[in-house]
């Protein structure tokens, strides 16, 4: 059975996409949609699509349509989502699921009422990396589990050549929305939809923000002087506490470090779905305790696949729609659920408004716990 799927935004992110589509064969695209003409029939020509709609509207009325990607600009993505829900279009909506949380909130109810499919990127915890991850986690091989360490730090991306950024099918890197949105709501997802599959969700968030570099020396004016670093420190109801770091400041550093009572767990960078996951054993000598000191490698639960694509990241983008399209075949629930969407929603925002706030943050959502994949098991 195919579920075909239409995009709605044809911008830089669109490209990330298409490129691994073709890996699978459940999901069938039979249009494109943007409110830039020229962009959505290059994205077309380069990738084959078939079909260029003229309006959202026009892309709703295809009945054929079962799954929305919403990939356009993040203050656009509650309006796009909740005009295909009322459509009665399943929904798979790029990060964030809402830029307000009472947004967030009305898509979610809105889902339910209709009976339809809502989630959000990033599907990252979908991969090999992640999985082993959580695999090991649940086989406690480095016992009770009590902090972790995540970085999702990028260099200083202001003096970057980024005006040079350019996709595959030919759209500039949109530096200005980049900037706008700042790193945090694109990137703190990444590890936080990962901690909360791991270890349950979230109690409460205490962080801090700035904006170290307000104007980011664009040749454009920014309208919002958005956090370019941030830092949180997220408890658990399962009683683990993570600190996570988020900037467009620091060195590059994706790392993530899972601290447990006989060693620690980690990665070098969780935007290689391959990443070799290691252990390292905590060991006791005559009067001393030496931490991680005997480093081993934990091997993947299955090979990743091998992305025909260069660049910063290797992640299949399409593996969230994926497992969506297999959820509305199988009929059961999506892995990335509505409910752990909105609550990792709410994470980020916390993280993101403490520049405003600047004081602890209690959750009010919560989800029931998520299944691993089958292969992972």
């Amino acid at each position: 059975m195919l579920v075909k799927i239409a995009i709605v935004g044809c911008g830089y992110v669109a490209d990330y996409y298409l490129k691994t589509l073709s890996l699978h064969p459940q999901l069938q695209i039979l249009g494109v949609m943007d409110r830039i003409g020229d962009r959505a029939y290059k994205l077309a020509a380069y990738y084959e699509i078939p079909r260029v709609y003229g309006s959202l509207e026009e892309l709703l009325d295809d009945s054929q349509v079962d799954i929305v990607l919403n990939l356009t600009n993040p203050s656009s993505h509650y309006s796009v989502s909740k005009t295909c829900l009322e459509a009665g279009k399943h929904v798979y909506s790029e990060k964030p699921l809402a830029m307000e949380m009472s947004q967030a909130e009305e898509l979610v109810n809105l889902a339910q009422q209709q009976g339809l499919y809502i989630s959000s990127a990033p599907c990252s915890l979908l991969s090999e990396t992640a999985q082993t991850i959580w695999k090991a986690l649940r086989e406690n091989q480095i016992g009770t589990v009590r902090l972790v360490y995540a970085e999702m730090d990028d260099g200083l991306v202001h003096l970057m050549p980024y005006q040079k950024w350019v996709s595959a099918s030919g759209t500039p890197w949109p530096y200005k929305d980049e900037f706008e949105v700042g790193c945090t709501l694109e990137h703190a997802g990444y590890y936080v939809t990962w901690l909360t599959a791991f270890f349950g969700p979230a109690q409460s968030v205490s962080a801090f923000s700035s904006c170290l570099i307000p104007d980011k020396q664009t040749n454009v004016p920014l309208d919002v002087n958005t956090p370019d670093f941030s830092v949180a420190c997220i408890k658990f109801t399962s009683g683990v506490v993570a600190r996570l770091t988020c900037s467009i400041v620091a060195p590059h550093d994706h790392s993530l470090k899972i601290i447990g009572d006989t060693g620690i767990l980690g990665i070098h960078d969780c935007w290689y779905y391959g990443a070799p996951v290691y252990i390292r054993r905590s060991i006791n000598i005559r009067r001393k305790r030496l931490e991680g000191i005997w480093k081993q490698n934990y091997s993947l639960v299955k090979p990743a696949p091998h992305f025909k694509y260069k660049g910063a990241q290797q992640m299949d983008f399409c593996r969230g729609v994926a497992d969506m399209a297999s959820a509305i075949i199988e009929n059961r629930p999506c892995r990335l659920s509505a409910d752990f969407s909105l609550h990792n929603n709410e994470i980020v925002l916390a993280i993101q408004k403490s520049l405003d706030t600047g004081s602890p943050y209690k959750l009010t959502t919560t989800f029931e716990p998520i299944e691993p994949m089958s292969w992972a098991k």
